[in-house]
């Protein structure tokens, strides 16, 4: 579960660390109100859950309340990263000395937290080179140790004051990662202002399997429509921004999926895993929320062991004379039960494909038709 950009402070805030002065609003006049009253100039922040808001128009600047209003009303309702606004961060606006790049998160491969800082911080930070990003593995029964934040004051150039700073926040943010069951805990830019740090911005997301345990924290919901229909059914679906629908059943072949409709030149509109076992009541619902989607082609992709294709088949059937089906088909069935799913798909003049290729480049194909 990712927080915006002003919980994300909140938390900040109640951790000790330093964040600017502001106020979460909704409408051009709370937002004038903010600057009044924490005073100009102030920084008017979309608050959506995605980066680049700087690049898509979604921060702007303000030296009066009256500006604040103005500046408020052109970004709520705009859309930034395919994300509606519908609230922006009002806050002080900051000297900047230098910025600063810090994070905490998963490394997988590792099995370890690590901690990664940078004297390059700000926009564009995944285009800075990697000698100057330090990165180190965290001992999660030792956490950060003061010898750890000297090495990485260290390496980073920081003396004095700022590194007694520095070395202060470190510690801190890990606390955050632990005890908030966190995959990532981030501050780009991580400000200098004087010599204080300063979280300009903050991106924590939490690990959903501990949710249950954070009970102080915001619930943060931001799955589409499709994706909340999907949950309630058990199946796992992630929306995606292409215009040819998948299902399939299981994650790997997904995830084969995906990958062969790009490498085809097409572009899927979403990840959806019916699972094994699924039945034909389950299947017929999923279609129907592919279909809610308005997508350019369907593709389905069944290798059949526990799933079973004739059950696949009579769910298209149904979905097809109950719901109707506005746009291309293509599936490609096999495995348990395979001629009678093939069987009934021909009797309602659907054909099936028996390898996975030849109908992904077939959706790809009609997909490219519709455009």
């Amino acid at each position: 579960m990712k927080l915006y950009e002003y919980m994300g402070k909140e938390l900040f805030a109640r951790y000790g660390l330093t964040v600017p002065r502001g106020k979460m609003v909704t409408s051009p006049d709370e937002a004038a109100a903010v600057a009044a009253e924490i005073g100009a100039p102030v920084v008017i922040k979309s608050q959506v859950l995605s980066g680049k808001r700087g690049k898509g128009g979604g921060i702007k600047f303000a030296d009066t309340p009256e500006e604040a209003r103005e500046a408020a009303a052109q970004v709520l309702g705009m859309t930034v990263q395919g994300l509606k606004v519908e609230m922006v961060l009002v806050e002080e606006k900051l000297a900047i000395d230098h910025e600063f790049y810090v994070a905490i998160t998963v490394d997988g491969a590792a099995k370890a937290p690590v901690l990664i800082a940078s004297a390059q911080g700000g926009m564009d930070i995944e285009e800075v080179p990697d000698e100057f990003i330090v990165k180190e593995h965290l001992d999660v029964c030792l956490g950060v140790q003061p010898y750890l934040c000297r090495e990485v004051c260290r390496r980073l150039g920081l003396t004095g004051a700022v590194a007694k700073e520095f070395g202060r926040l470190l510690p801190t943010l890990y606390r955050i990662f632990r005890e908030k069951d966190a995959e990532l805990v981030e501050i780009n830019p991580l400000v200098l202002s004087g010599e204080k740090l300063i979280a300009a911005d903050a991106k924590v997301t939490i690990d959903d399997e501990a949710l249950y345990r954070q009970k102080d924290l915001p619930v943060v919901d931001d799955r589409t429509e499709a994706e909340r229909q999907a949950h309630a059914l058990g199946l796992s679906y992630v929306q995606l921004d292409g215009n040819i629908a998948v299902m399939a059943n299981g994650a790997g072949i997904t995830m084969g999926t995906l990958d062969i409709i790009q490498y085809y030149g097409g572009a899927p509109a979403n990840f959806l895993d019916a699972g094994g076992g699924t039945g034909m009541e389950a299947t017929a619902k999923a279609l129907e929320i592919l279909l809610s989607t308005n997508p350019r082609v369907i593709f389905i992709n069944i290798f059949g062991g526990i799933t079973r294709c004739d059950d696949v088949a009579r769910a298209l059937v149904k979905v097809k004379q109950e719901k109707g089906i506005n746009v291309p088909v293509v599936i490609r069935l096999v495995g348990t039960n395979e001629e009678e799913g093939v069987r009934i798909l021909r009797e309602n003049g659907i054909e099936a494909y028996k390898v996975m290729h030849e109908a992904a480049a077939k959706a790809v194909e009609l997909a490219r038709a519709q455009g």
